[in-house]
């Protein structure tokens, strides 16, 4: 019994050592904690962004989709495969990664194949994401079809 009354007034004291240095250097001038960076909205930046992006139904967004689904399937994939309609168009977020990052807005649709089969697609519109930074951009992901696993796991990082 002796021992373990001894081992535990030890572990005490260690512990109690421990707390003392951390409160210690806590407690010095100079040890103060980084401030975090200041957070500024986008929209008020040096070179702003406007904020303004198409919504999750607009025909320019769906039609960027279909049409580069359509080229890395044919050209890529040779499968074939073709979107053929679009339905549940929803907003699912906006900014939601912080005021002060590239402005986006993700969605999610039920996108149908030209061989009858309907697939959940998430897809989000960037600000100055077109290419070389003109236009919105798209990234996108059609569940099941993810055959790189770039938005894995089952295109969740398509998502907010």
């Amino acid at each position: 019994m002796r021992p373990l009354i001894f081992t535990l007034v030890r572990t005490f004291f260690e512990l109690s050592a421990f707390a003392l240095s951390v409160l210690a250097l806590s407690l010095t001038p100079g040890a103060r904690p980084l401030a975090a960076r200041p957070l500024v909205p986008a929209e008020r930046r040096y070179i702003p962004y406007s904020g303004i992006l198409p919504a999750c139904n607009d025909p320019s967004v769906l039609d960027r989709i279909e049409g580069r689904f359509e080229d890395r399937e044919a050209e890529f994939w040779n499968t074939g495969l073709v979107i053929v309609g679009f339905d549940e168009i929803r907003e699912i977020g906006y900014k939601t990664n912080g005021y002060d990052y590239i402005p986006r807005r993700f969605c999610t649709a039920r996108a149908y194949l030209n061989n009858s089969t309907p697939h959940k697609l998430s897809y989000s519109i960037v600000e100055d994401g077109g290419f070389l930074g003109f236009g919105f951009g798209v990234d996108w992901c059609v569940e099941g079809l993810d055959r790189n696993d770039a938005y894995a796991p089952n295109c969740k990082m398509a998502r907010p």
